[in-house]
Formats: C-alpha cells, sequence, structure tokens
C-alpha cells in the first residue's frame, strides 16, 4: 500500500495526537490514492460495534461524531495549515455513520450504503458542491459529508422500504 509522501504538509500532524490520529481515519487518509475511500472503509468497524446499539444510543453517537468532527478536521486543518486536506477524513466517517441509520441489518445493506455515500460524495450534486466551495474550517470540512451522508441515507431507507 501507497502512502502520502512524508515530505508534504502531513509532517505537520502526528499519529500520536488523538486528534491528528481521528481526523485521519485512524491512519487510513494516509493513503496515496482515494483516501476519502479509505476513510469510509475505516468507518465501517466503527458502525459495526454501533449497529447493535438502540436507536438513541446510535443517533448520539453519531451526533457527536459530527459535532466533534468540526473541532476534529478544523484543528488537523489548522496544524497542516491546509484546508479540507484529503487526508482528512473524519467526515468520511461521520458520513457513512449518518447514511446507515437505522439500515436494515446485512453486509449487503451495509455495501449499497457505502456505495451510495461514496457516489454523493464524489459527485457533490448541489447543494453539496455549493457547501463544499463556499464553507471553510472545521464546519466547512463536515458539512458536505454530512449532507452527502443525508442523502444516501434518504436513498438507502427508500430501497429498504421498497424492497421489504
Amino acid at each position: 500500500m501507497n502512502f502520502i509522501s512524508k515530505d508534504n504538509v502531513l509532517t505537520r500532524l502526528s499519529m500520536a495526537n488523538p486528534i491528528h490520529f481521528l481526523a485521519l481515519g485512524f491512519g487510513s487518509g494516509m493513503m496515496a490514492k482515494a483516501p476519502g475511500t479509505f476513510g469510509t472503509l475505516a468507518a465501517i468497524p466503527l458502525y459495526l460495534l454501533m449497529a447493535p446499539l438502540t436507536i438513541q444510543w446510535y443517533l448520539g453517537l453519531t451526533l457527536l461524531s459530527v459535532i466533534g468532527g468540526v473541532y476534529i478536521c478544523g484543528k488537523a486543518a489548522k496544524d497542516m495549515g491546509v484546508h479540507d486536506h484529503g487526508a482528512i477524513v473524519w467526515d468520511e466517517v461521520a458520513g457513512l455513520l449518518i447514511t446507515m441509520i437505522a439500515a436494515p441489518a446485512g453486509w449487503p445493506w451495509l455495501l449499497v450504503g457505502f456505495g451510495l455515500f461514496r457516489f454523493f460524495d464524489i459527485l457533490k450534486p448541489w447543494p453539496i458542491c455549493w457547501l463544499d466551495a463556499k464553507v471553510k474550517g472545521g464546519f466547512g470540512i463536515m458539512i458536505d459529508d454530512v449532507l452527502a451522508g443525508g442523502f444516501s441515507f434518504v436513498c438507502l431507507q427508500g430501497l429498504a422500504y421498497y424492497l421489504n
């Protein structure tokens, strides 16, 4: 696996720093190619730990990941001196958790949710693209993925309703 070169702004971060570790998606954001996809993959074990929880706990932890993500992503971006560097992938972690709210159990649903989230995160339909371009800071890093997660959630729930 190829990691992002050490001769760039990532040298300003430390994996020993819990904020940086989370911002980089447990290290998955360090991948040279498709760090957002790897960040989303890194969210799967977290989702699997949260899936058996009651909906109240799941929603609470997901909300915590979003609110905390504003600080986590903002702090990492500030420490790097770059807004929304590709290695910052906590927003993808939160986006997948949003996608999978009250999702039917099973790997097929997780794969569909993963695919839907990546689709909306990469394509960035309006208003996601507008928010991505206009909103800065930790909130700006998070909001486009929160909205992509919301779009994916609606599609996944619609598909589940239609198929069940």
